[in-house]
């Protein structure tokens, strides 16, 4: 199997944001965003999707957090969608339910090259400390747009901490099953013959 890792580079006036990715990591992180929860969750992410990660954003945090967060979901995407290439032999298709504490998360996703995402589910409180809750459900927005996933999100509890942190913990371990290579399969997981 050919490494399948990405180094996706994003600068707007907004933000300035790098990323590297390899898929088939041991899930070792390094995030700096500003953003002390967003950088805690992405490492989460990086540990249960054991994806080795790297995240260093320089965001306009003197506004408020949204492009910061936005910006990453987006260059993340792009990172997926480049290690992947023709996605020849993965899985595809995956679901998980995942708990932490009162809170549980379901992630249905679809490595489908067609972008679109749906989230059924509040978050308990606006706040996570720097971190507005809503902008969870935004950065899986941007994750799928870019990334080219079909991605299906709910989520239910009482702390928007256990609730984010269970929805970061459930799309990764979810796009861990979609991305293994089947060694049964040759070619691209679609009678089309392309994802």
């Amino acid at each position: 199997m050919t490494d399948r890792t990405a180094a996706v580079n994003r600068e707007t006036a907004e933000t300035d944001v790098d990323v590297t990715l390899d898929v088939d990591g041991d899930g070792d992180s390094t995030v700096d965003t500003g953003i002390g929860f967003f950088d805690h969750m992405l490492a989460s992410f990086a540990k249960h999707g054991l994806f080795d990660l790297t995240v260093r954003c320089d965001g306009d945090l003197e506004i408020d957090d949204h492009h910061t967060v936005e910006d990453v979901g987006i260059a993340l995407g792009e990172a997926f969608d480049e290690a992947l290439g023709d996605k020849r032999g993965i899985e595809r298709f995956a679901d998980r339910r995942v708990p932490l504490d009162e809170a549980v998360a379901s992630v249905v996703v679809d490595v489908s090259g067609r972008p679109l995402y749906e989230f059924d589910g509040e978050f308990s409180q606006p706040y996570v400390g720097e971190f507005t809750s809503h902008m969870a459900a935004h950065f899986f927005r941007s994750l799928a747009t870019n990334g080219g996933l079909t991605l299906h999100c709910g989520v239910d509890g009482e702390n928007a901490h256990h609730e984010i942190e269970a929805l970061f913990k459930g799309v990764a371990r979810a796009l861990d099953d979609a991305t293994r290579v089947d060694e049964r399969r040759s070619g691209t997981p679609s009678t089309k013959g392309a994802l």
